[in-house]
């Protein structure tokens, strides 16, 4: 079975007040690190999707053997960046038998994380194996092939969340917990530098 991943990038930060993707945090942006991890799956082909503050985003991006693609209508709402990024995704290889969908702001997601989900979605053969923290399940998201129609159906602010809520008796969700630890305004980043700080004082302690 071969999985890919999608990296969803493409809104405007508004709460922030600057994109989120560029942020700093241990060395690298906030979106550099999530390529990171999703390069760090071994064949894993890898879809970018940017939307607002692209070029800025482009010139900063160390993409690797990524596919980066640019969604213009990034204001419908999340379900045009998701059919993008499947789209894209399948047109690197069309074999590919899973998708999975990431964010670029929950800083703490490790690539032993993604490689769970996989792992979960083989060994179960469930249709949907998400990341579960607090009560929500949610991304990063495995979606198998055969529900790949509905993803590139979505449209609006419908995103992936819609298709889990419609399968979630058949969903699986795999506990990761750090997946509540998200950056979406100054308070939130503010907290995730200081949580950083206090994790490498105390190592060097």
């Amino acid at each position: 079975m071969k999985t890919g991943v999608v990296i969803l990038a493409a809104g405007a930060s508004a709460r922030m007040g600057e994109p989120k993707q560029l942020l700093p945090f241990r060395g690298k942006t906030l979106l550099q690190h999530a390529i990171d991890t999703a390069l760090s799956l071994p064949h894993a082909p890898v879809a970018i999707v940017l939307g607002a503050h692209a070029a800025e985003i482009r010139a900063q991006l160390d993409e690797g053997r990524a596919v980066v693609l640019e969604n213009g209508n990034w204001r419908e709402g999340m379900g045009r960046s998701v059919r993008s990024g499947l789209s894209a995704l399948l047109h690197a290889d069309p074999e590919i038998s899973a998708a999975i969908f990431m964010v670029c702001d929950q800083p703490l997601l490790m690539a032993t994380t993604l490689g769970i989900l996989i792992a979960a979605h083989e060994s179960s053969d469930a249709p949907i194996v998400a990341a579960e923290y607090g009560d929500t399940l949610g991304v990063p998201a495995l979606f198998a092939r055969s529900l790949f129609p509905e993803l590139l159906a979505l449209s609006g602010n419908s995103g992936a969340q819609q298709i889990i809520r419609a399968h979630r008796r058949e969903a699986r969700g795999v506990v990761f917990r750090d997946g509540a630890v998200d950056v979406d305004t100054p308070a939130d980043f503010a907290r995730l530098e200081n949580s950083s700080r206090a994790s490498l004082t105390s190592s060097l302690v």
